[in-house]
């Protein structure tokens, strides 16, 4: 969707609460979502030429807001102190490091590992993706291009490859490089049988073995999480779901199933929330509460609560804010990288691909996200890949990898029938909806009154 986008002193991160996926979560956040007079969701629409009214930039601020592309949708100005006077990084930070779009191959250089070896049989293989937009069956040449090297560096480093595979996992891992080799044959054949239409599944077909084959290189959680987060429900590992949504007033499409892998490697605490809030079931009958072509937002409960109320305390359950930097070990907690001073670092899940997801909060309590989501609608105009107020000022914690297209026609008001968890339920530890369940069993044995405040909040989980 084209649109024209003017300096204003508004940023999307910082509006309302906005539904803000708490990105934030209040009153003034990115993706918080504030109760607006009658009614708690807002919707807006960015249309062609249409902007919001907004404090006019100065023009040393609006030169900066457009490098870093912090103002980009009409709305409530939020941010204007850091409009005013923002900590500018250097220019080159802003135009440099790689566009990685795909979130496959994100979620792949998201991983804990360092095997030169198998990266170079992923990156030909990632390249189809662009040899495939140049028209017509002239693009196989280059695709051949692409599977020769990607054959080539596969027999010259299996042997390093399998040598980086967890001991425990060295026999599947072993026989996944055997179906990769069989693959690349088959992909080979394909283009000398000039089939363009065939390159693309059997290409994700490899990535998916590369995959597998990176993920069985990591021999265990790679860090502890700190002490005093240790006790919360963490993903040590990667989990993915089905969101299933019911799209109303939409001939076009009347349902549609996205698919989010979730990193726990990189987010252990966020991810480890999120699920465990999937397995209570918090999010299923939920409705899309914000969809105003840079967002998708939910997760704000019906009720004066604008995150999840833990039956065991009767309080809102939050979460600190989580960000891993590219090169450390292990991620930061409780401060953005700009508050840290690290301009130049680079997040090692980064807003960079469509359906980018990520916790709201509110904009001034870095710890305040419970169990407002959101999805990133990335335009690069808007949002280029390492030049936005978003990394590093949000936990982003997974990517939709099937379907994510679609999420442009999700609106508010579309309700999501459910999500559910497709794998990785062995990673979340320190489950606590299994705590919530043996409350339930107290409940109804008559232990806890039915009338209590707790006691109500369980009969909701039940249901």
């Amino acid at each position: 969707m084209a649109a024209i986008v003017f300096c204003n002193s508004y940023s999307p991160l910082a509006a309302s609460k906005w539904i803000n996926p708490t990105l934030p979560t209040k009153a003034s956040t990115f993706l918080t979502t504030p109760k607006y007079n009658s009614h708690k969701h807002v919707q807006c629409q960015l249309q062609n030429g249409q902007v919001g009214k907004g404090r006019p930039f100065s023009l040393k601020e609006c030169a900066i807001s457009i490098i870093l592309t912090a103002e980009l949708i009409t709305g409530i100005p939020s941010l204007d102190a850091y409009a005013a006077n923002p900590p500018l990084p250097d220019l080159s930070v802003l135009i440099s490091g790689p566009p990685i779009k795909d979130p496959g191959a994100l979620l792949r250089y998201a991983l804990p590992i360092n095997n030169k070896a198998v990266r170079e049989v992923q990156k030909p293989l990632e390249d189809i993706s662009e040899s495939l937009k140049i028209a017509g069956v002239k693009a196989l040449d280059s695709v051949e291009r692409n599977v020769r090297q990607a054959s080539r560096a596969l027999k010259q480093g299996k042997t390093l490859i399998i040598s980086g595979l967890a001991e425990a996992k060295k026999d599947r891992g072993a026989e996944l490089l055997d179906k990769l080799e069989v693959g690349m044959e088959e992909l080979q054949q394909i283009v000398e049988d000039r089939n363009r239409d065939a390159v693309a599944p059997k290409q994700k077909e490899l990535l998916q073995y590369v995959g597998d084959v990176e993920e069985d290189m990591v021999d265990g959680f790679p860090y502890e999480v700190p002490e005093e987060y240790r006790n919360m429900p963490l993903l040590k590992g990667r989990a993915a779901v089905d969101m299933k949504v019911k799209v109303k007033d939409n001939p076009n499409l009347e349902e549609c199933v996205f698919r989010i892998v979730l990193d726990g490697y990189n987010a252990p605490v966020t991810a480890g929330n999120f699920v465990d809030l999937v397995q209570r079931h918090f999010y299923d009958g939920m409705e899309i509460q914000r969809a105003d072509g840079f967002v998708v937002q939910t997760g704000d409960p019906d009720g004066p609560a604008e995150g999840f109320i833990d039956p065991s305390t009767e309080k809102t359950r939050t979460i600190p804010l989580e960000i891993m930097v590219d090169g450390e070990k292990a991620p930061v907690y409780e401060a953005t990288l700009e508050e840290l001073g690290l301009y130049k670092a680079q997040t090692k899940l980064p807003f960079n691909a469509f359906g980018t997801m990520a916790m709201a909060r509110e904009e001034f309590e870095n710890n305040s996200a419970s169990s407002q989501i959101f999805w990133l609608l990335k335009e690069s105009e808007l949002t280029p890949s390492n030049a936005n107020i978003l990394d590093g000022r949000y936990a982003v914690f997974g990517y939709v990898t099937e379907n994510e297209d679609f999420l442009a026609d999700v609106k508010v008001g579309d309700v999501i029938e459910s999500i559910k968890l497709v794998s990785g339920l062995d990673n979340l530890v320190n489950p606590s909806y299994k705590i919530a369940a043996s409350y339930v069993g107290v409940l109804l044995s008559g232990k806890i009154r039915h009338s209590s405040p707790i006691g109500l909040l369980l009969k909701t989980e039940v249901s």
